[in-house]
């Protein structure tokens, strides 16, 4: 409420209708230009994040209450921030090859920083050069994973084709660009001992409705083998009770499998919705935030749960992230002697050779298999 006061005084001192500025655009300027009655300058960032929060709640709220309201993403699209190379860029992109949002926007931020790298260089991008794209790939490989390089990499050669086909540039240097080689499944993905997956579920079974949350997705994860983009999808609709089943779309190949409803995950859900999860939604989304207004949760807020309740468990946060109880969960189902197409089926994959991997680290039953070393 003070950040929805200050934003009645801002907009009263420029004479701006109030209802017509909830939108991120404004309210984004709003926060650029505060300065307080003790500050000298405008406020950092640490200030402004709130004061944005806080007004989204409120434009939020105002809705639900029936004010007619502008769109908060009114006027702003995700495109509309972007240099007009970079928006020709985007368009010819989703034109011609159709490519995913998600995609795109990857492809867009290299492509970003591609130009920054050009600008601070002092070289126009008519003139670009092997040189500079050399340059560029080996200052990213200081600092970034190899992976992270190789997509890096691909993002590039996909600008520096656009450039070419536009005109911006004489040669297609697209297939100069060389990328670190990685080999497949080089090397084995981190799993943790399933005694360190249970200190990390038990040290978010207590009493809270944040803690119940928690603790809810922590053994969907655990038990099911699930990443946090499915953990994320999941709706109350997607729980038949009766039959006991447990229906599951897996993001990438968009398939949906239906695993049983086990005691324990149900009384976990049950509890869940029935004392910690907000009353009164109008989404069928399972996990939502807590704080107003409640909105589903994103792989980030999942990845950053696993992270942070392992530190409080006693482990280190260094290998912990999303993924790392559904390679826990497959590991342990290898080694436990399972069959590698159930495993396989229950986790998605498409192919036996993705679930093969977790042989790798199935380290008793390697055991079991190993030949002596003769003398």
């Amino acid at each position: 409420m003070i950040w929805v006061r200050r934003f009645h005084a801002y907009c009263g001192a420029h004479g701006l209708p109030v209802a017509e500025q909830l939108t991120r655009e404004s309210v984004e300027r709003f926060a650029d230009r505060y300065c307080g009655p003790r500050m000298s300058a405008p406020a950092p960032d640490r200030v402004r994040r709130p004061a944005r929060n806080a007004l989204f709640a409120w434009w939020y709220a105002l809705g639900k209450g029936g004010h007619a309201l502008p769109d908060w993403d009114h006027g702003r699209p995700a495109e509309a921030a972007l240099p007009p190379l970079i928006r020709d860029y985007v368009d010819y992109r989703k034109r011609s090859r159709g490519i995913a949002d998600c995609s795109m926007h990857r492809d867009a931020v290299a492509a970003v920083q591609f130009v920054r790298f050009l600008r601070l260089r002092g070289r126009p991008v008519r003139r670009v050069g092997i040189g500079d794209v050399d340059l560029f790939v080996s200052q990213r490989g200081r600092r970034l994973r190899v992976r992270t390089v190789v997509g890096i990499c691909s993002s590039l050669r996909a600008f520096l084709q656009f450039l070419y086909a536009v005109g911006k540039t004489n040669k297609d240097l697209s297939g100069l660009v060389a990328s670190p080689r990685v080999r497949r499944f080089d090397r084995p993905p981190r799993a943790l001992p399933w005694a360190d997956v249970r200190r990390i579920v038990r040290s978010a079974r207590r009493d809270g409705a944040a803690a119940q949350r928690d603790y809810t997705v922590l053994l969907l994860m655990a038990t099911y083998g699930l990443g946090a983009a499915e953990v994320v999808s999941l709706r109350t609709d997607d729980f038949e009770w009766e039959a006991r089943l447990l229906h599951v779309r897996r993001p990438k190949t968009g398939r949906t499998i239906e695993l049983p409803l086990l005691p324990a995950v149900g009384r976990a859900v049950a509890s869940y919705l029935r004392n910690c999860r907000p009353p009164g939604l109008d989404t069928r989304v399972l996990f939502v935030s807590h704080q107003f207004p409640h909105r589903a949760l994103s792989t980030s807020v999942v990845r950053h749960l696993v992270r942070s309740r392992g530190v409080r468990a006693g482990l280190s946060g260094e290998n912990l992230g999303g993924h790392v109880f559904r390679h826990s969960h497959a590991t342990r189902q290898v080694d436990s002697g399972a069959n590698m197409k159930v495993v396989g089926d229950i986790l998605g994959h498409r192919r036996s050779e993705t679930t093969s991997i977790y042989v790798r680290v199935a380290l008793r039953h390697l055991r079991d298999v190993a030949l002596p070393v003769p003398r």
